[in-house]
């Protein structure tokens, strides 16, 4: 059994992603050839902003982002401690400081009260609150409403990090449209994933698309050979985007199925365990489907009963970024991160893809739910 099973995707989409290569390979063109902008204009389309910027990675993507907004040394970057690294790592990256903020115990994402209290202790700290970057988890968005109002009067940009959750609906928006900049990510196991790594950044606004193409590509100016600024080499593959063409040509009735399993999933094991919280107004694109068991003891017994079926599953995250080695130092919240703490401790990830049939979920509700 696959946790997330890519073969059957690629099943589905064999003849055209054949084609799509095959393309490419004819035209020759590599690197930013005509797929990237054709992708690029769909992408932006289907979350409704006027810009979208491919990149080589989801972590370039946000540091691309603070890079276009001038974030630097003395900055604060405020980022949840429940997640990946990569929405940390890319502050000091550019010279900043992340604050570690702590997470809600029912969707996993930034808690704004506690991003009110790592605003005021970065301040005390003597450093300037730049940016927010909540992160979209497992699928769902965060609260944007209760966090841009929170940017607004700290003067604080506002970076979507939407690698998890492209494609959530908020209360009448899709994630990618929402913040200065948003950004996602095409790895493999991500909805939206490519057959190698790519990123995208998102934005409406043209200042910034403009500094983010030219960043992306070394600091060009209006020629490739004469550069503005000290940039990257970030460049999403022409292969890479002629196969995500063919992946987004799917992704609403993926999107559809996921919902489906998610469904299945809540009627075969709210009873037993705590399933994931869709606040009224917002959908989740599904990333994963998480469970938080009563303590680490439940959850242990869980995994072992699974393993013991043949059943795959995967904890995100098994320690807070606050408490690993590389950012224990950093500044967080003063009253704490106990959420996040808490959490590490109990959730637990199932199989979750679009092509997940009724027999294997069936079974799968059957071990975990014994």
């Amino acid at each position: 059994m696959q946790f997330i099973d890519l073969a059957a995707q690629q099943a589905r989409l064999r003849p055209q992603l054949d084609r799509a290569i095959a393309r490419v390979l004819d035209e020759g063109q590599y690197v930013m050839g005509p797929d990237v902008a054709r992708f690029e204009k769909q992408l932006a389309e289907f979350c409704g902003v006027k810009h979208c910027l491919s990149c080589a990675n989801g972590t370039d993507a946000l540091q691309l982002a603070l890079m276009a907004l001038g974030i630097g040394v003395g900055d604060a970057v405020f980022v949840p401690s429940f997640t990946f690294a990569a929405t940390a790592e890319i502050a000091p990256l550019v010279g900043a400081t992340p604050v570690f903020v702590d997470v809600l115990p029912d969707t996993f994402n930034m808690d704004p009260a506690s991003l009110k209290r790592a605003i005021a202790q970065a301040k005390d700290d003597g450093l300037r609150p730049a940016a927010v970057i909540p992160v979209d988890l497992f699928g769902l968005a965060a609260d944007y409403d209760a966090i841009e109002a929170i940017c607004r009067e700290n003067n604080l940009k506002l970076v979507g990090d939407s690698a998890q959750g492209f494609g959530a609906s908020y209360h009448g928006r899709i994630t990618g449209s929402i913040g200065d900049i948003a950004t996602t990510s095409f790895f493999p196991a991500k909805p939206l994933g490519c057959y190698g790594d790519g990123g995208a950044t998102f934005t409406n606004d043209d200042e910034l698309a403009a500094l983010l193409d030219s960043y992306r590509v070394h600091g060009k100016g209006h020629h490739k050979y004469f550069n503005d600024r000290v940039g990257l080499n970030s460049r999403l593959d022409t292969l890479q985007a002629a196969i995500l063409i063919e992946k987004l040509a799917v992704y609403a009735d993926e999107l559809e199925a996921r919902q489906k399993v998610a469904e299945r999933y809540d009627a075969g094991l709210s009873n037993r365990y705590e399933t994931p919280y869709i606040p009224q107004g917002q959908t989740s694109v599904w990333a994963q489907y998480t469970l938080k068991t009563a303590n680490k003891a439940e959850r242990d017994a869980l995994m072992e009963k699974a393993k013991a079926a043949g059943i795959p599953t995967v904890i995100y995250y098994p320690m807070p970024l606050h408490q690993q080695k590389a950012y224990k130092e950093f500044p967080r919240d003063p009253k704490g991160l106990s959420v996040s703490e808490d959490l590490s401790q109990r959730v637990v990830s199932l199989p979750m893809h679009p092509y997940l049939d009724r027999e294997t979920q069936d079974r799968i509700i059957e071990v975990v739910a014994g």
